[in-house]
C-alpha cells in the first residue's frame, strides 16, 4: 500500500473518530463522484483518490499483463537465439567437412557456400530473399563450378555455362538433392520465421493494449467512495467489480476473438515446427546432403539417376538440436494455450483478487456502489457494444480506442501470414511498426527457361591444334531443349570420370 494511500485512509479514520459522535460530518455536495450523504472527505481527499484508483487499476492490468509480456518476450528471445545459433553451427559443420573431404578445391570456391548460408540468415532476420530463387540460383552457381572444375582444358563461354544452369532442374545432375531440400529449406524457414515473428507481434500487442485505461469515475466510486461513508474495510461486491472491470476494459475484450483466432494459429505453426517443417528437415544434415548431391553429380551418366544417398555422419550434433527445439516448442505450445482468451478473462481475474472485490462469498456483506448490502445488477458482457447496457460504467461504443484498432488489425496480418506459413507457402516479412500491409508473396518464381534463341562456345585450348567451335541455335521447344541439355550432362560425365579416376 502506498504513502499516499495509507495518509488517505488514516485521514479518513482520524474524521470519523473525531465527528462520528458529534454529528458534525461534512455534507457531500462538495464531492464530484462520492456524493451520497455525510462525508469525512474533502475535495482535494476525493481527487487523491481518483487518481490512487487509476494507479491501482493500472497495477492490476499491469500485474496480468506483464507475465504474459514477459512469457512472449523470453521465449522470442530463445528462439531467435537458438534459430541464429543452428545457422551458425550449421554452417562451421558444413566448412569443416567440405575441407576434410574436398580441400583445396573446397577452399578455392568456399564464397559460393558462405553466401548460401548469409543468404539464410538474411532471410530469416527478414531481408528480402525469395528462398526459392536463391536456393535455385545456388545450385546453378555449384553446377557451373564443377563444370570448370572437372574441365580444366576446356574455355566455356558465359552462354553456355548459363545454359547449362537453366537446366539443371529439368536433368537433375544433382540427382534429386536439390528438390527435396529446397522445399525442406523453404517450408523450415519460413514456418521458423514466421512463428518467431508471431511471438514478436503477440509481445508488442499486450504492451500496448495493456496501457489502454478507461472508466475513472467507475474506479474510484467502486475503491474508495466507500472509505468517504466511513466504510473502510468494506470491499467492493464481486459482480460489482466484474460490471466495472467490463466496462473499462470494454476495448480489450474486442480483441479477443482476433487474439484467440492468433493463438490458434500460432498453435498450428507450432504443430508444423514439431513435425513436417522441424529442424531435422532443414539440418538432417545439410553438409551431407549438399555432399551428396555433389558425388550423385559424378555417378549421374546420360540417363540421369533419381536415386539419392541417405544422408550418414556428423548427425550427433543435429539431434542434440532437434530434441532441444522439440521441447521448446512443446513448451511454447503449453503458454500459447494458457494465453487463449486471456483478454475476455482479464475483469474476471481482476476481480479475484481479494484487494479488489469481496469474490463470491460474503454477496451481502459488500460495497454495491451506494452502500453495504446486495448487488443486485447483473453482470454485463465482454466487448464495447456490451456496455451499452453497462449500469456502472458510461462507455461510449461508438468510439473504440483506436491503439486497440491497430493491434487488432496486427493480429489478423499476423494471423494470415501464419496460415500462409502453415500451408507451407512463403510469405512477406512483416514490420512490426507497420500493420497497413498484408499481402501475401507467392511461393517463390518458377526457373527461367533459356531464351528462344541462343548460342554457346565450348572452345578446347590444349596443346592440340585443333580447334572445335560448336554453335547451336536452339527453339523454345522442350524436346530440342533437353536434347541439346542431355549432351552437355554427358559431355560432363565423361570428363568427371577422367577428373575422379
Amino acid at each position: 500500500m502506498c504513502c499516499c494511500k495509507v495518509s488517505l485512509r488514516n485521514q479518513v479514520m482520524m474524521c470519523l473518530v473525531q465527528h462520528s459522535q458529534r454529528g458534525d460530518l461534512l455534507a457531500s455536495d462538495h464531492l464530484k463522484v462520492c456524493s451520497q450523504g455525510y462525508t469525512c472527505c474533502s475535495q482535494e481527499m476525493e481527487e487523491k483518490y481518483s487518481q490512487q484508483s487509476k494507479h491501482d487499476f493500472r497495477n492490476a492490468v499491469t500485474e496480468l499483463s506483464n507475465h504474459l509480456q514477459n512469457m512472449f518476450s523470453s521465449r522470442y528471445k530463445k528462439f531467435d537465439e537458438f534459430f541464429k545459433e543452428l545457422l551458425e553451427n550449421a554452417e562451421k559443420s558444413l566448412n569443416d567437412m567440405f575441407v576434410r573431404t574436398y580441400g583445396r578445391l573446397y577452399m578455392q570456391n568456399s564464397e559460393l557456400f558462405k553466401d548460401l548460408f548469409v543468404e539464410l540468415k538474411r532471410y530469416y532476420v527478414g531481408g528480402n530473399v525469395n528462398l526459392e530463387e536463391m536456393l535455385n540460383e545456388f545450385w546453378a552457381r555449384l553446377l557451373e563450378r564443377m563444370f570448370r572444375l572437372v574441365n580444366p582444358q576446356y574455355h566455356f563461354t558465359d552462354e553456355y555455362l548459363e545454359c547449362v544452369s537453366k537446366y539443371t532442374e529439368q536433368l537433375k545432375p544433382f540427382g534429386d538433392v536439390p528438390r527435396k531440400l529446397k522445399l525442406q529449406v523453404t517450408r523450415a524457414f519460413v514456418a521458423a520465421r514466421t512463428f518467431a515473428q508471431g511471438l514478436a507481434v503477440a509481445r508488442d500487442v499486450v504492451s500496448k493494449v495493456s496501457a489502454v485505461s478507461s472508466g475513472t469515475r467507475a474506479l474510484l466510486k467502486m475503491m474508495y467512495c466507500p472509505h468517504c461513508r466511513g466504510l473502510v474495510s468494506v470491499k467492493p461486491c464481486y459482480n460489482y467489480c466484474f460490471n466495472v472491470m467490463r466496462g473499462c476494459l470494454a476495448n480489450q475484450g474486442d480483441l479477443d476473438a482476433e487474439w484467440n483466432i492468433f493463438i490458434d494459429s500460432m498453435l498450428l505453426v507450432a504443430e508444423r515446427l514439431e513435425g513436417p517443417f522441424n529442424i531435422e528437415s532443414v539440418m538432417d544434415p545439410i553438409d551431407v546432403k549438399i555432399s551428396d548431391a555433389i558425388m550423385n553429380m559424378q555417378e549421374n551418366s546420360m540417363q540421369v539417376s533419381q536415386k539419392v544417398n541417405e544422408p550418414r555422419g556428423h548427425l550427433g550434433f543435429f539431434y542434440l538440436m532437434l530434441f532441444g527445439i522439440l521441447d521448446y516448442v512443446t513448451d511454447v505450445k503449453e503458454k500459447l494455450k494458457q494465453a487463449k482468451k486471456f483478454w475476455s478473462s482479464l475483469p474476471g481475474n481482476i476481480c479475484n483478487d481479494e484487494k479488489m472485490s469481496v469474490g463470491s462469498v460474503n454477496e451481502n456483506e459488500c460495497w454495491n456502489g451506494s452502500a453495504k448490502s446486495r448487488y443486485e445488477f447483473a453482470v454485463t458482457g465482454n466487448g464495447l457494444a456490451s456496455q451499452v447496457n453497462n449500469p456502472e460504467v458510461e462507455v461510449d461504443i461508438t468510439k473504440p480506442d483506436m491503439v486497440i484498432r491497430r493491434q487488432i488489425m496486427a493480429l489478423r496480418v499476423m494471423t494470415n501470414k501464419l496460415k500462409n506459413a502453415y500451408s507451407g507457402n512463403d510469405v512477406d516479412f512483416i514490420d512490426i511498426s507497420m500493420f497497413s500491409s498484408g499481402e501475401e508473396s507467392g511461393s517463390g518464381c518458377e526457373l527461367q527457361q533459356c531464351s528462344p534463341e541462343f548460342e554457346f562456345n565450348a572452345t578446347e585450348v590444349t596443346g592440340s591444334s585443333n580447334k572445335s567451335d560448336k554453335t547451336v541455335n536452339t527453339s523454345a521447344a522442350t524436346r530440342s531443349g533437353l536434347s541439346q541439355a542431355a549432351l552437355l550432362i554427358s559431355v560432363l560425365f565423361l570428363a568427371m570420370q577422367r577428373q575422379w579416376r
